[in-house]
């Protein structure tokens, strides 16, 4: 008997898991006689609400033509109260042995979910009680999202060259799952086995994927313009940021630099105190840095371009707000 929970916001991801498994559990089976597959419109009832009773009846169900049952519920972000779930804690005190359990929790898709609920405590510790495995799909945050995305390529059917991997890092971006699909693409192109250097995957690489702020004000610091046009497009393109979170991420970032301009501060660690930052100081090191090479006029002028741009966006200005959010850019990193 398996009872595995999988877990992920992205789609992609979750779903390979997800078929991975079931796949597995399946081995040389018949899949039509061995899975049952529940979605929200299983658990819907006639008054537009969801009851999780069905997934319950389906566990409990006997095998018929087989010796188990492979039992997979999607959707289960719909059940985020604890009163929601009390059949399923009920079945996993005494699971039947011949089921085997794929639970999902993902976001419902009509009406859509915007955000994924976190599984109810109870069921959590049920879960946990009973031994069961949680699998977070997603890609992790931080040095962790590169090393996973070194992974993939490592471990993909055609051989990615260095200079490859770097052009697939920098262009997917923050959107690093698209790189499932991706090496899919590739070894059905060029075959398995396959070596591939960046002329091989740039045709197939389509819209760069979202950055992180800190590309952006890296780019800006550092003077380069184009490189920070390019992040700016794709993080109000792929990442679907609104101009005014941008203002606010650049607004913070030189908030930074004139709070160091002419402070009494030595190094980093004085600056990351005077700025109440906590944990790393290497962002307070980064604008103490910028601090002493901008200076104090090319600061003062950077407050006002931002001050300006912030009133375009509100209003006084008919430039288009992605126009605005260029030229401030542009500005900006001129002033190096």
């Amino acid at each position: 008997m398996t009872i595995v929970v999988f877990k992920g916001n992205d789609e992609t991801l979750l779903s390979r898991a997800v078929s991975d498994r079931v796949a597995e559990l399946v081995g040389s089976g018949d899949a039509s006689l061995l899975v049952e597959e529940l979605t929200e419109d299983s658990y819907r009832l006639e008054d537009e609400s969801f009851a999780i009773a069905r997934l319950v009846d389906a566990a409990q169900t006997m095998p018929f033509l087989t010796d188990r049952r492979i039992v997979v519920g999607r959707h289960l972000g719909r059940f985020s109260k604890a009163a929601d779930v009390e059949p399923l804690i009920s079945w996993l005190a005494a699971p039947m042995e011949s089921t085997d359990l794929v639970l999902v929790w993902e976001r419902g898709i009509a009406p859509k979910q915007d955000r994924l609920p976190a599984i109810p405590k109870a069921l959590n510790e049920a879960l946990k009680s009973s031994g069961v495995e949680i699998v977070e799909t997603g890609v992790p945050s931080g040095r962790n999202a590169s090393a996973w995305l070194d992974r993939q390529l490592k471990m993909s059917g055609v051989r990615i060259e260095p200079a490859a991997a770097a052009l697939i890092a920098e262009h997917l971006g923050e959107q690093r799952s698209r790189v499932v699909g991706l090496l899919a693409t590739l070894e059905a192109i060029h075959g398995p086995g396959a070596s591939l250097g960046p002329a091989d995957v740039e045709p197939y690489l389509g819209e760069g994927g979202d950055v992180p702020p800190w590309d952006l004000t890296d780019a800006i610091d550092s003077g380069q313009i184009s490189t920070a046009l390019d992040k700016l497009d794709r993080m109000m393109r792929a990442g679907g940021r609104h101009p005014l979170q941008i203002m606010a991420t650049l607004q913070t970032h030189y908030l930074r630099i004139l709070t160091l301009d002419g402070a009494p501060v030595a190094g980093e660690k004085q600056a990351a105190e005077l700025l109440g930052m906590k944990g790393s100081t290497f962002p307070a090191k980064k604008a103490l840095a910028q601090t002493r090479k901008l200076g104090s006029a090319s600061i003062a002028s950077a407050v006002e371009l931002l001050a300006d741009a912030d009133r375009s966006l509100r209003g006084e200005s008919a430039w288009p707000p992605e126009l605005v959010m260029e030229v401030l850019v542009a500005r900006l990193a001129n002033l190096r």
